[in-house]
């Protein structure tokens, strides 16, 4: 009985200081996800309307013209992924939102011959404790990077 509790206890305090991480904003206040190996290219992706707007961002955070740029988008079940379908503007990409918990993937090229970068955000709404925010845009630092 003890060590299922010890046990327990341990899951708790290592869900709690690795729950979330501290995710990264852009200038719009949107989720960074890196679109390089080399930190070279982001996107930056925010909610507006029914919709997730990904735009993308050079290295110094500044919006990139929308050129030969592709990005493709799933969601849905592993077993079952549902590819969603993308739009292009002069802004960056739109694509339909998730459904809560779900995870939204994609894959960016910045030309057709380039290598596909894949990058994956977690769609969750439950407010933070600490910082308010929705989970996934939370500026909270988990207890590892406190220290």
């Amino acid at each position: 009985m003890k060590t299922k509790l010890a046990t327990l206890i341990v899951t708790f305090i290592t869900a709690a200081a690795f729950g979330h991480g501290g995710v990264e904003l852009g200038p719009n206040g949107g989720r960074i996800l890196e679109f390089s190996k080399n930190e070279s290219m982001h996107g930056e992706v925010t909610v507006k309307g029914d919709k997730f707007h990904i735009a993308v961002l050079d290295k110094d955070m500044k919006q990139v013209a929308m050129k030969e740029q592709t990005l493709t988008a799933t969601s849905g079940d592993r077993d079952k992924p549902v590819k969603l379908e993308v739009t292009k503007d002069d802004k960056g990409f739109l694509v339909p939102l998730v459904k809560v918990g779900e995870w939204l993937i994609v894959q960016f090229k910045e030309t057709p011959k380039s290598k596909a970068i894949t990058a994956r955000l977690e769609f969750n709404t439950a407010k933070c404790s600490e910082c308010k925010n929705p989970e996934w845009l939370c500026t909270c630092k988990s207890e590892e990077g406190k220290k």
